[in-house]
């Protein structure tokens, strides 16, 4: 799928007005279908969609893992991507709709969860550590993997790490959908995720971090700032949380013990 496109725009600097090409990231919407019945459609980039989809599903409580879905169908044409399950659960697409929160982000504004009821996510008992100069390394291969933005700078990005390498990558245009499409692969793909953690270049809010939790990642790593409500899940939830971790500096907000000095 194209992901950026060219237009042409005035360039307007001291040097004077000039007409050139720009490249723009490309935004269109998706509607995802639950055994028939549509649950949400958001604003993305037009990549690995049955990924978010599948990732969007799991993130709002829908499905747990691989075995729940029966079939996935892309009609990129259109838009959408249909998501069959094992079991019939459209009664609690609808109980959703009842409990929809306005949130935070970018490309896509509003999730299902209720927040009190994910205050009582499980505890992470993972005891998975890290190393200052790891999680430095890791956020520079995620920088160096953004293609996207550094072509367009409209977007955002994020990454599924063993403690070496990024395992999974994903761009979109908005934070939250950027980290669906990797929770999605990571399911698709049946992936083990006992000693992998999160990287992310956008703002920590309190969905970001469930969506982590979630997953059952211990590490999540950010190139941006947390929230108040981040930092406190974090803490509850007993997940190391990483913000601000751009060049030679960090900041550790939660749970330090997983970090190796």
């Amino acid at each position: 799928m194209v992901k950026s496109k060219e237009v042409s725009i005035i360039r307007v600097s001291k040097d004077g007005n000039n007409k050139v090409t720009d490249s723009v990231v490309v935004e269109l919407p998706l509607t995802i279908i639950l055994n028939g019945e549509e649950v949400v459609t958001m604003l993305c980039t037009p990549e690995k969609i049955d990924y978010l989809a599948v990732g969007f599903l799991k993130s709002e409580g829908l499905i747990t893992d691989h075995n729940d879905i029966r079939n996935v169908e892309i009609n990129e044409e259109d838009g959408i991507v249909e998501v069959i399950t094992e079991e019939e659960i459209s009664s609690l697409v609808k109980k959703l709709y009842d409990t929809r929160t306005i949130t935070s982000g970018c490309g896509k504004g509003t999730v299902f969860y209720n927040v009190i009821d994910s205050m009582q996510c499980s505890q992470i008992g993972t005891e998975l550590e890290i190393s200052i100069d790891q999680t430095l390394k890791l956020v520079k291969k995620l920088q160096k993997k953004a293609n996207l933005f550094q072509k367009t700078g409209g977007s955002h990005s994020s990454a599924l790490c063993n403690l070496e390498e990024v395992m999974i990558f994903s761009e979109d245009i908005g934070r939250h959908n950027a980290v669906d499409k990797i929770v999605g692969e990571a399911i698709m793909k049946g992936l083990s995720l006992d000693d992998k953690l999160l990287v992310t270049s956008g703002r920590v809010s309190s969905e970001i971090l469930l969506k982590t939790a979630k997953l059952g990642l211990p590490i999540l790593i950010s190139r941006s700032a947390p929230t108040s409500l981040a930092v406190k899940m974090a803490e509850e939830l007993n997940l190391t949380l990483i913000c601000f971790a751009r060049r030679n500096r960090m900041n550790i907000y939660t749970h330090d013990w997983r970090i190796k000095t």
